[in-house]
């Protein structure tokens, strides 16, 4: 395999995943920390609510005892202004349970002297999160202040009544003043334990918004890493299928100059050789020597037109996209034995077939190339001063391999030759062929994923045999 089909099978994690990933862990992090501040807003908001209800309740207190020992109706008036600051809270919190967010609520609120602005975060709070565990802890002390709101509110009552009255006896105020005690009592331990519910769950949430921003940036680091680490892989990557594509474009431009160097002096060669035998021709009159100059002139087109059929192939080769399809190699012999039959002495040749496989999965073109090829220089490079020339042709299926067998008992290929015979115009004789038979072969059979083996010795034959996968996956 290439080094350039070697890159190319490398595969890399899909980088619009960790793209993805990125965007995705971006955006979660953008909506919980969005919803975790409003959170901490809404939880500070209540907080701030219950401070202004505290103080509303112990000066309702205040204003009350005062009121208990002057009558002064100042007092009175003061002492219901205050009290309608957490009265107002129990309002909302009473309409939130049982209505959700609306107009009853909102304005509850705002008689607490909770901030306008802080309204959005104090409803929206309440109505989707008042079954979690702090926020339900708090609500359920935020209801026991409401009824201990209440009984100051009777105990305010009872107390007006009796000072309209002028019933209101020492032991009234001992009593009055006892009770209200214990009621501020409790609902400064109530209040403390609303603050703190509120503190604890803050508290989970600032942690717990920490993890989840730790965890969340850990995921954006790693996936940038990544990300980063497969960019700069497919650019080292990139780089050397560059470098292997310029080798490959300096090998093919090297081939290239070869070529049309070859090409044009091959093509313009037969011309000279058919100029000088026609003037030659012209001035001379024995006609057995004008049937000489003429097989000379035959011999001479009969390698130009080999050669322009070899430019052909190559081009072929070259060019053509590989289509995989059954194949018949017998209809592929017979067509390259009939094709080549006007080659000097192919009629003397036995040709012998013993095909065990005749239709494979290949490439149909290339076959025919290798095939053609190879037979042609069998027939052309035979040994004439044999007295029995042959040509042996096999198929077979060995160790998973469509096998391809030529052999012949021409001249054969000298020891010097043997490692050459398949580079680029060159021919053990020019006179018989172009150069570039055997090249194109070679690369006709490496389309296909096959293998090309020869075995030779001079003047005793020459044996080619071709394996091409069974399971041609190309």
């Amino acid at each position: 395999m290439s080094k350039g089909q070697i890159l190319k099978n490398l595969r890399f994690p899909n980088v619009f995943i960790l793209l993805l990933i990125v965007f995705i862990s971006c955006a979660l992090l953008i909506c919980i920390n969005f919803f975790t501040i409003k959170i901490l807003s809404a939880n500070r908001a209540y907080v701030n609510g219950e401070s202004h209800y505290s103080k509303g309740q112990k000066d309702a207190s205040r204003h009350l005892l005062t009121y208990l020992y002057t009558k002064d109706p100042n007092q009175w008036k003061l002492y219901k202004e205050e009290l309608r600051v957490p009265q107002g809270d129990g309002t909302a919190r009473i309409t939130l349970l049982k209505a959700g967010d609306n107009e009853i609520a909102r304005k509850a609120l705002l008689v607490g002297r909770n901030h306008p602005e802080d309204l959005d975060d104090l409803v929206w709070l309440f109505v989707n999160f008042r079954q979690v565990s702090f926020l339900a802890k708090a609500i359920n002390e935020w209801e026991q202040g409401d009824r201990l709101i209440f009984k100051l509110f009777i105990i305010g009552q009872q107390i007006d009544a009796k000072i309209k009255h002028n019933i209101l006896t020492s032991e009234d105020q001992q009593k009055f003043l006892q009770q209200i005690s214990i009621i501020s009592d409790k609902l400064t331990i109530n209040e403390r334990n609303f603050s703190n519910t509120l503190g604890e769950g803050t508290r989970k949430i600032k942690d717990l918004l920490i993890i989840t921003n730790i965890f969340f940036i850990l995921v954006i680091v790693c996936s940038v890493c990544i990300y980063y680490s497969i960019m700069v892989k497919k650019l080292i990557l990139s780089k050397k299928e560059i470098e292997v594509k310029n080798e490959n474009l300096i090998s093919v431009n090297h081939e290239l100059d070869r070529f049309v160097y070859s090409a044009s002096h091959d093509l313009r060669s037969p011309i000279r050789s058919l100029k000088g035998l026609i003037e030659i021709t012209q001035s001379e009159n024995d006609i057995i020597q004008i049937r000489n100059y003429l097989t000379l002139m035959h011999q001479s087109l009969a390698r130009q037109d080999q050669f322009i059929s070899d430019i052909i192939d190559y081009s072929k080769n070259k060019r053509k996209e590989i289509v995989i399809e059954p194949v018949s190699l017998h209809e592929l012999f017979d067509e390259a034995i009939l094709q080549l039959m006007h080659i000097e002495n192919a009629n003397r040749i036995i040709i012998s077939k013993e095909l065990q496989i005749d239709q494979i999965y290949s490439d149909g073109l290339r076959l025919k190339i290798i095939i053609f090829n190879l037979l042609s220089n069998a027939i052309k490079y035979a040994d004439s001063s044999k007295k029995e020339m042959f040509i042996s042709i096999k198929t077979y299926i060995a160790d998973g391999f469509n096998k391809i067998e030529i052999s012949d008992n021409g001249i054969g290929i000298k020891d010097e030759y043997k490692d050459r015979i398949f580079d680029m115009y060159f021919g053990t004789n020019k006179n018989k062929g172009s150069g570039l038979g055997l090249y194109i072969v070679k690369e006709a059979v490496e389309n296909i994923k096959g293998n090309i083996y020869v075995s030779s010795e001079n003047n005793i034959g020459s044996k080619f045999t071709v394996t091409i996968p069974e399971s041609n996956g190309i």
